[in-house]
């Protein structure tokens, strides 16, 4: 009886002082939060000049905001592709946020178009299932074109050829969920925050984000050829917004990653015999998101490493893959748990709310029953 008592106040004492750790996930001193920017274009390579506006300005500027915020916060590290007008190679851009081993891959940009087309769209890597975002990844990785020796650099890639790209989203497979969580934390706080149209989470074959071993988005932030969004990304204030609003939705994707990190250790906590009492959140679904991609798969077991009851919905360009419905939040940690050990370990819980996605964050903060 003193044994078992002793090895329970052992692991009391042990668990105790590494909580802070665990709610810190990588916001602790000793690991860091990495998150690499990169501006868009820059010097020989201007990007679209849409209404005369400069889109290798425009994306430096709302760079350095975003950096100088998340410099401020002393558990976050920056890191930049480039602080000034110059040409860095797309290879190297993603060479840099993987010597870094960063967290985070951001890149942001302008975009452009023949018509009085406007709104924000972030994009993943896959395959582009659209022709409109297969010519926005044909425009971006154009700049290779820029380069010497640029069909030894990239292996013979032709940004012109459909063909080119055909394999490319295994490249970031593992990543994916957590980079469309990212993207998706973007384009809501644009729309939600700043009132600007969504065009949506889309998937298309970005050379800067083929290489990129993390999670890794591409923010198109408006198009400069529009008469009212060209002259707005290009004021201080337009790109102020743009810029807390991009920052905080970082914010937010860190804050999710560290509560699934401290949700993990939960579930492995040894001694742990009592069930726990229901959380019921009324009016909120929360379910565990497996996976997320432009194919359109049987949501069959055998297709989700035998989970069963597994649910498909589209958004946008992708289809999302759900485990899971329940309103008590006890119970959909569970599920996630048995998610990942049927080998989703990058699944996430997710939340909705009359049919509506909203951060589990502002799930939580509802009453509970």
């Amino acid at each position: 009886m003193r044994t078992n008592l002793l090895k329970l106040l052992v692991f009391l004492f042990i668990f105790i002082n590494t909580l802070p750790q665990l709610f810190a996930g990588n916001f602790n001193s000793g690991d860091p939060f990495v998150v690499v920017l990169d501006a868009g274009h820059g010097g020989k390579d201007p990007g679209n000049m849409g209404n005369g506006f400069k889109e290798k300005e425009i994306a430096l500027n709302i760079i350095l905001k975003i950096g100088e915020t998340l410099e401020k916060q002393k558990n976050i590290k920056v890191i930049y592709t480039r602080k000034s007008d110059v040409f860095i190679p797309l290879d190297k851009r993603a060479k840099v946020a993987n010597d870094a081993k960063a967290d985070l891959f951001v890149s942001v940009h302008c975009n452009s178009h023949n018509s009085q087309a406007y709104g924000t769209e972030t994009f993943v890597l896959g395959l582009h299932k659209t022709k409109a975002n297969f010519e926005i990844a044909k425009k971006e990785n154009s700049v290779i074109f820029l380069e010497e020796d640029y069909e030894v650099t990239y292996g013979g890639f032709n940004p012109n050829s459909p063909e080119s790209y055909i394999g490319m989203a295994l490249m970031q497979e593992e990543y994916l969920n957590q980079s469309i969580l990212l993207a998706d934390f973007v384009q809501k706080n644009f729309t939600n925050q700043l009132n600007r149209k969504d065009r949506g989470v889309k998937q298309a074959g970005f050379l800067v984000l083929k290489n990129a071993v993390m999670p890794s988005v591409l923010i198109e932030t408006g198009f400069l050829t529009n008469n009212h969004e060209g002259p707005y990304l290009n004021s201080n204030n337009g790109q102020n917004k743009m810029a807390a609003s991009i920052v905080a939705a970082i914010n937010k994707y860190a804050q999710s990653i560290n509560l699934s990190s401290l949700e993990s250790v939960e579930d492995l906590a040894p001694g742990r015999v009592e069930e726990q009492p229901s959380q019921i959140y009324e009016g909120i679904t929360f379910k565990v998101q497996l996976a997320a991609g432009s194919k359109k798969l049987k949501t069959r077991p055998y297709n989700f490493k035998g989970l069963q009851n597994v649910e498909r919905a589209r958004e946008g360009d992708l289809y999302k893959y759900y485990y899971g419905a329940t309103s008590d939040y006890v119970e959909i940690k569970s599920i996630h748990g048995k998610a990942k050990q049927n080998g989703y370990p990058s699944s996430y819980i997710v939340a909705f709310k009359d049919g509506k996605k909203i951060s589990v964050n502002d799930a939580l903060k509802t009453k509970v029953n």
